[in-house]
């Protein structure tokens, strides 16, 4: 306690100690604010703000169930958009402004931000934080961050917040040798010093540090009224010889490479979220086989409710990347995530890690001219959104960015005065209300039960065909990803089912050439092992939705 201290005043902690240096300053482990970097000093902050959001959390835990869409808009708040006049990124208020109406208009149920926690290393891009209980004040006050968080409720859109309680930066303000030794980080550099990103890793053992944690977990439920939470970097606090070659790292007490007390403050921590905040998901960026990350903790799993589907994400960019000539002797990078697609509760991810330093923007990994890449990045919206699990896309994905993503420049938002860009637009804008109105593509999401191939096989014109349901809800979804246009192409249906379209990627108003499907009529001759079929037109480089109507 210090007497006459008040709100605004900077303050750090002059810490005299028998260990390194012997006396040094740090910031606040806990301070609710603090200066704008590069500056370090942590700032006493009365942080009260009267939420208007009461009707949405009341209705939270069902809204968010996970039988519920959750189709979410990646944001990096530094670089979505700029403030043209200043040249500088938007701040709280100015994000507040526009968007929440932006992703209310283009129907996304969530909105997560990458890192909104304090940290000091702008290319980190948040992921090497140093205020943990703090908003980055880069942007305002954290009245003005819940601000916008109040203003997404408002507008029914949840909030999913980036957390990294997987490592730490050592910058001299931040947690690293705290009182001069080893009191967040493990002491053992092979358990507490990570080789990809130069940073600390937290003692798990240790209770004080998985309190702190945990605590700080519930601290952005509670206070900012979080809907989310996505663990970053699950993968690297599982195993003890992540990233590190023989040598480099001690097996467990079993001889196993799984560090186990990471394991158990995993359990911990969705253990503890799930029974304070029932409403908020936990969503684990995981890229490993391990098993169980999405089954209960009662169950002997890590308790998460999601997991990013990164091999989905990866075979599926592989492929698309091909050129569609050589696509047809690759189909199973193309069909193999529904192998093992329901073992876990998936998220498919097309996230910022995949476009930037040097791997292009999605439009540009595709191949072939201009029109052949809008359309082959429509194909590939349109097969994550009819795919079984939850989904996700970065931002200035849904109207093709060109350019990869630079965090120091706003989106390229110009682009939208171009038909191609705004086609884009709205198609995805038709995704996500074909995926949010229709049960069908949401309420099995997880479950065999919502998905059925009619056929995988034809590589030689590389098409596929499956089915989502839900219920009596039945959708009929066809692939072609070559450029060839296939006429009286038969697809295996039940002889009394009626068809009609209800998606086209080729839709002349999301930039595609206008081939459609004005009639279906199905008859008698059986097909893909079903008691009836019929033909129909598939546009080239495309995706289009069936819906039973009989």
């Amino acid at each position: 306690f210090v007497e006459g201290a008040q709100n605004g005043q900077r303050y750090k902690y002059e810490i005299f100690s028998d260990h390194g240096e012997g006396r040094f300053e740090k910031g606040d482990p806990f301070a609710r604010y603090w200066e704008h970097p590069p500056n370090t000093a942590s700032i006493i902050w009365d942080q009260s703000y009267s939420w208007n959001d009461k009707d949405w959390m009341k209705k939270r835990k069902k809204t968010n169930g996970l039988d519920k869409p959750f189709s979410v808009y990646e944001v990096h708040p530094g670089s979505w958009m700029y403030n043209t006049n200043e040249g500088r990124h938007l701040s709280w208020n100015e994000l507040k402004d526009e968007l929440p109406k932006y992703a209310e208009e283009m129907g996304f149920t969530h909105v997560e931000f990458m890192p909104i926690m304090e940290y000091p290393y702008e290319p980190s891009w948040g992921y090497q934080l140093t205020g943990y209980f703090a908003s980055s004040s880069r942007f305002g006050s954290p009245e003005e961050c819940k601000a916008l968080i109040d203003a997404l409720h408002e507008k029914g859109v949840g909030v999913i917040l980036d957390w990294v309680p997987s490592h730490f930066p050592a910058d001299k303000h931040g947690l690293g040798l705290f009182d001069g030794s080893h009191v967040y980080e493990h002491p053992d550099p092979r358990k507490g010093f990570h080789p990809d990103w130069k940073s600390n890793i937290f003692n798990y053992g240790r209770p004080e540090v998985r309190s702190f944690l945990i605590s700080n977990a519930l601290f952005w439920c509670d206070q900012f009224h979080a809907d989310g939470l996505r663990v970053d970097a699950v993968a690297s606090m599982l195993y003890l010889d992540y990233s590190r070659e023989d040598g480099e790292w001690e097996p467990n007490q079993y001889g196993g490479r799984e560090n186990l007390e990471a394991i158990e403050f995993l359990r911990d921590l969705n253990h503890a979220v799930h029974e304070f905040y029932p409403g908020v998901k936990t969503i684990a960026e995981e890229s490993t086989s391990y098993p169980g990350v999405t089954r209960s903790v009662e169950d002997g799993g890590l308790g998460f409710d999601m997991k990013w589907m990164m091999g989905w994400m990866n075979d599926n960019l592989q492929y698309f990347e091909r050129d569609p000539i050589h696509r047809k002797y690759h189909q199973n990078e193309w069909t193999f995530s529904l192998a093992y697609g329901f073992s876990e509760r998936f998220m498919l991810p097309l996230s910022h890690d995949e476009v930037v330093y040097g791997k292009k923007s999605l439009m540009r990994k595709m191949p072939g001219d201009d029109w052949q890449q809008f359309a082959n990045l429509r194909l590939l919206f349109g097969w994550m959104y009819t795919h079984p699990g939850t989904k996700l896309i970065f931002m200035g994905g849904e109207f093709g960015q060109t350019e990869e993503w630079n965090f120091k420049q706003s989106l390229d938002w110009h682009l939208l005065q171009y038909a191609p860009h705004s086609g884009m637009q709205s198609f995805v804008k038709a995704l996500n209300k074909l995926y949010r109105s229709n049960g069908a593509f949401h309420k099995e999401q997880f479950s065999h039960e919502g998905f059925e191939w009619v056929d995988f096989n034809d590589s030689e014109n590389s098409v596929i065909a499956f089915t989502r349901k839900a219920g009596k809800k039945e959708f009929l979804v066809i692939c072609n990803a070559t450029p060839t246009v296939l006429e009286n192409y038969r697809i295996g249906s039940d002889a009394e089912a009626r068809w009609k379209e209800t998606l086209n990627s080729d839709d002349t108003e999301f930039g595609g050439s206008g081939i459609s499907n004005k009639k279906i009529e199905v008859n008698d001759i059986p097909w893909h092992g079903r008691t009836g079929s019929f033909e129909l037109t598939i546009p080239p480089l495309a995706m289009i939705v069936l819906k039973r109507t009989k």
